[in-house]
């Protein structure tokens, strides 16, 4: 077994701007938009989504590259429905996270659709984000 780390640290000043930094050095600037926030940038939930269509979209490179099969491209789209009376506190009844979320994925290739199928199957399989949100990984949040 291969074990990586993975870092994230995220600082927010007095409004909902909040500036993160992933392994070290890439910077995200998350915000909510407007009239709550300044929309200077997404808000944590889509980067949830984003992450999921990127996530996809490598695991797919690194199955096809690894298969030697003929992948020319990959198109990801990801929409998830959130009911947010609970997250805003307007509610105690249901949960914060999403309630579903589909990703529609078209596999540029010279395969066949069972080929494809069966290709999506294993990026599937492989993609650690669909695997978080999948099994319910455990998360621990407690005071530094």
């Amino acid at each position: 077994m291969s074990i990586k780390k993975y870092t994230a640290q995220s600082v927010m000043g007095e409004d909902f701007r909040t500036e993160c930094t992933v392994d070290g050095d890439h910077v995200l600037i998350l915000d909510q938009p407007l009239p709550m926030g300044n929309d200077e940038g997404a808000n944590p939930l889509s980067y949830q989504l984003v992450a999921l269509a990127g996530c996809i979209s490598s695991i797919s490179r690194i199955v096809a590259n690894q298969k030697r099969l003929p992948l020319k491209g990959i198109r990801v789209s990801v929409e998830a429905e959130i009911d947010t009376d609970f997250l805003l506190g307007r509610t105690t009844n249901g949960r914060a996270g999403f309630t579903s979320i589909s990703a529609k994925v078209e596999v540029e290739a010279e395969m066949t659709r069972e080929e494809k199928q069966a290709f999506l199957d294993e990026v599937d399989r492989r993609c650690p984000i669909s695997d978080v949100l999948m099994t319910g990984t455990r998360v621990a949040v407690s005071l530094a």
